[in-house]
């Protein structure tokens, strides 16, 4: 199932990417996360494997929202803070998935089952899951009352004024395609995007079967992955910006490779440690660095071609899905 959430995400991010440019970021990601948090609504009564699967599949819809985040932010910022600026806004944002383990799976869980259900495991697990999907609906709807798709307003009354041309999506898809610096951006998005969703899903499940945590414990170790995005991914954006300062475009370059090459060595190194107290010191470690590198990475995108920014951040984007499948079926 977890794949089948990634596979979701995959052809929307590549979808979405040029979409953007014919829309406007402000209407798809409030359809997208409306449309997500309805089927998390239904979480409760799936009763099968399959079901599972195809809610999953719809839920990774979610995922692609970082598309228009970017693309927005590419809209609403200057070039020399955009990667501090990126990685801000998809930090926090990712920084949910962390929050939404340690919540849900630590305290909503256990209050549910404890004083909601007297005891009902069953009836706490599939209700749940109700909470964050109120909330995802209250933010797109909140989203597209209160939003501009850029700072001169929406797209549809840019173009309704004549302010704005008119563009073709399959123009723009085309067109990052056609890119090679994009298809490069992607696979290494993949060795580090990729990389953090394959541990996110699988360092709770770690921790309980190698060393015999509860359910709970294990969610909220876990929990520290996701939580890092609070700073690491902007820390690794800001670097990239005053890089950029100091050295032009190759400082980006350097640094976005310093922060591959660690987090590639400190996998290396969790694979051999056998404690749980190395075990947590070094994911914390590699943590930082995979999501300062996601970070760096799109402080490098919107120089890649400003004018198809939204299909090279959707090419971009899905890399890191691709990456997740990749290692998750390794």
């Amino acid at each position: 199932s977890s794949l089948a959430s990634l596979q979701g995400a995959l052809f929307m991010r590549f979808l979405l990417g040029p979409l953007c440019h014919k829309f406007g970021p402000r209407v798809l990601f409030s359809i997208v996360l409306c449309l997500a948090s309805i089927i998390t609504a239904c979480t409760g009564l799936i009763e099968n494997g399959e079901q599972l699967i195809i809610l999953r599949l719809g839920i990774g819809m979610a995922g692609s929202c970082v598309v228009m985040t970017h693309y927005w932010s590419n809209s609403m910022f200057t070039r020399d803070v955009i990667g501090t600026v990126n990685g801000l806004c998809t930090g926090w944002g990712n920084m949910g998935g962390g929050i939404t383990q340690l919540l849900v799976g630590s305290l909503l869980y256990p209050t549910f089952r404890t004083y909601v259900f007297d005891g009902d495991t069953e009836m706490a697990w599939r209700t749940v899951c109700l909470i964050p999907a109120a909330t995802a609906f209250v933010t797109a709807i909140i989203i597209f009352y209160i939003s501009d798709d850029c700072p001169l307003g929406n797209y549809r009354e840019l173009k309704k004024h004549k302010s704005m041309p008119e563009v073709s999506a399959t123009e723009k898809l085309w067109a990052g395609a056609k890119n090679f610096n994009a298809w490069l951006l992607f696979i290494q998005y993949a060795c580090s995007f990729g990389v953090e969703l394959t541990m996110n899903n699988a360092a709770s499940l770690y921790f309980r079967d190698e060393f015999g945590l509860s359910v709970e414990a294990a969610a909220a170790i876990a929990s520290v992955c996701g939580s890092l995005n609070l700073f690491a991914r902007g820390l690794g954006g800001f670097i990239s910006d005053m890089s950029m300062k100091s050295f032009g475009m190759r400082g980006r370059l350097w640094v976005h490779t310093v922060f591959l090459l660690v987090e590639g060595a400190l996998v290396l190194v969790f694979s051999k440690v056998e404690t749980m107290t190395s075990s947590i010191i070094i994911m914390i470690a590699f943590s930082f660095f995979v999501q300062a590198a996601e970070g760096s990475t799109f402080g490098i995108v919107p120089y890649v071609d400003p004018a198809n920014t939204g299909s090279i951040t959707g090419i971009v984007g899905a890399g890191g899905s691709t990456g997740a499948i990749g290692f998750g079926m390794a």
